[in-house]
């Protein structure tokens, strides 16, 4: 679409969203904005680097991670991060997702206090630079909501005309029973302001303030800190909790009309100014309402698949993928998911909730508690649901009860060959690669369930133990860089290759990758028992198995050509 085009559909999307008045004055700001930052030179490379498109290959992975999960005292952790990337991961990944490296004031940093500094205790935009110029750099636009200790927030509290529509206030306390509610917490905070006592939206807690996108001068203010990221060399961007952010009265609140018209503008906003960039939507929803951020190609480039996680977990669970092939079959051909099993949050159940049998879901939740996991509630008609599970993915697969299990490390990697073979972009957490267990010391500190899975690693014992053939982390990290690379060297892996989900066996799941009239198959045991398919004899991709005689073994992974 030429530049001239895009300009009509941003200023006709201006206009659904706000009066025409409104969307005048916001346009000529917006112009403005986009073509300041398209004389940016780091977006002008990028866009001569892509020649002005979205290129994906069957090599891009992304590595989630926070800037500090591995620390060392004596440098900041994003040049730690970047040593252990240069030294462990090189080209096994595409990308990096550094989860938010913004002063925060809680909630592992989706508290923003600034969108433009970075937490100086971290590193400098110099070091996140130096990241972006190696790997394809993918960041939050945490957008529905600011710390209560931003500037934005403290000075609506202080009375600052400048402030006082970016938050949706009322006052007194408002009965708002059709609102969704992810959290179990009360939906308004009561807070003391120059203007007297006021009530507060606050959708995920009480330091975190939703924004009031009614308001143009907010989303103005959002897009600003979006294409300042484009300039700092981030090429896809996670929109955080975007389902959250437009409010109707006597609606859920969630994903309605407006939201999708924002997601719509931002992306033709990158299409203007770096048509290389992605967008990809974090909307923890049952999966109508995930893909429908699709908007039919021009809204998100990617969404998440949050099915994906609790699915591969069932299925282990009871040595069965009947739910995964079933799912897989249905997806559409022309979707990009964004797949994953584990990140900093937990398994989210939404998506599961509707597919698995009740008995099955309640397994799930059974496994949890055996495993040493841990349960999350959101409020629901007077009472709470269970919303998501937190446990590391290692232990949500193996029961850590079994010391020494034989087989752990070989049915953990099972599971993460199952989304490595599935079509989309993989994104594989830090703690997955590294096999890491249930944090408890970190929920017990800091009373957060999410804690479970976000332990923080000192370099030096890192690479102690990366250095040990006999240990869990290395046994983990080695296993899947050899799963990376196969599926890297493998062009059936494009995204835009087609993919099919095969019935051979309960026990296993098979799909079929194809891609530019090559095939390759991909098997995967999720049993602890040998399955014979004496049909699929031949070569196999797979390092250290060329040959396939027909045996699947417990918990194998086959790549067969």
């Amino acid at each position: 679409m030429s530049s001239t085009d895009l300009v009509q559909r941003i200023k006709q999307i201006l206009r659904i969203i706000y009066s025409k008045e409104e969307a005048g004055y916001a346009f000529r700001d917006l112009k403005n904005l986009m073509d300041l930052y398209g004389r940016n030179e780091t977006i002008i490379a990028k866009r001569k680097k892509y020649n002005d498109r979205v290129v994906l290959t069957e090599r891009d992975v992304i590595l989630i991670t926070y800037a500090d999960t591995i620390y060392n005292s004596e440098e900041k952790p994003l040049r730690t991060l970047s040593r252990f990337l240069e030294k462990y991961v090189q080209d096994a990944v595409s990308g990096v997702h550094i989860l938010p490296f913004f002063p925060s004031s809680s909630d592992g940093g989706y508290a923003v206090i600034n969108y433009k500094e970075v937490d100086p205790r971290l590193g400098t935009w110099e070091d996140i630079q130096a990241i972006a110029r190696d790997y394809r750099l993918m960041v939050d636009l945490v957008i529905n909501h600011v710390s209560s200790k931003s500037r934005w927030f403290t000075g609506f509290l202080h009375g600052d005309r400048r402030y006082r529509n970016y938050f949706l206030v009322y006052d007194s306390r408002v009965d708002m029973p059709k609102v969704f509610r992810p959290r179990a917490h009360p939906l308004l905070t009561e807070f003391d302001t120059a203007m007297g006592k006021k009530y507060v939206w606050t959708t995920f807690g009480v330091d975190q303030i939703d924004l009031n996108f009614k308001n143009p001068d907010v989303l103005l203010r959002m897009i600003d800190v979006l294409l300042f990221y484009l300039a700092q060399g981030v090429e896809i961007v996670r929109l955080d909790a975007i389902g959250y952010i437009w409010k109707e009265p006597n609606t859920s609140c969630v994903n309605l009309a407006k939201t999708h018209q924002i997601v719509r503008l931002l992306r033709a906003i990158l299409e203007y100014v770096a048509p290389y960039a992605l967008i990809v939507t974090e909307v923890n929803f049952p999966y109508k309402d995930n893909v429908s951020y699709f908007g039919e190609g021009h809204e998100a480039n990617m969404v998440y698949k949050f099915s994906l996680p609790p699915l591969v977990m069932d299925a282990f669970a009871r040595k069965d993928t009947s739910y995964l092939r079933k799912v897989k079959k249905r997806l559409r051909e022309d979707l990009l998911f964004f797949n994953f099993l584990a990140s900093h949050d937990g398994i989210a159940l939404l998506a599961a909730e509707e597919i698995l049998q009740r008995e099955d879901f309640e397994n799930l939740l059974r496994i949890t508690k055996a495993h040493g996991g841990l349960l999350s509630y959101r409020a629901t008609d007077g009472a709470t649901a269970p919303y998501e599970i937190n446990i590391s993915y290692f232990d949500a697969i193996n029961d850590p009860n079994r010391l020494n299990d034989p087989l752990a490390v070989k049915r953990f990697i099972a599971s993460q060959a199952i989304m490595l073979a599935l079509k989309g972009i993989p994104g594989i957490y830090i703690h997955s690669l590294l096999g890491s267990r249930n944090y408890y010391s970190g929920v017990k500190n800091t009373g957060m369930k999410r804690m479970i899975n976000r332990e923080t690693l000192r370099e030096e014992d890192l690479n102690a133990a990366l250095s040990n053939i006999h240990s869990l982390r290395h046994q983990v990290l080695h296993s899947l860089l050899h799963l990376l690379d196969t599926r890297r060297q493998n062009p059936c892996f494009h995204p835009a290759g087609t993919m099919k989900v095969l019935d051979l066996d309960r026990r296993l799941f098979a799909v079929s990758r194809r891609f530019q009239g090559e095939t390759v198959t991909i098997v995967v045991n999720v049993n602890n028992k040998r399955v014979m398919l004496p049909e699929y004899k031949g070569n196999s991709d797979l390092p250290g198995t060329r040959v396939f005689d027909g045996t699947v073994e417990p918990y194998g992974v086959y790549f067969l050509t």
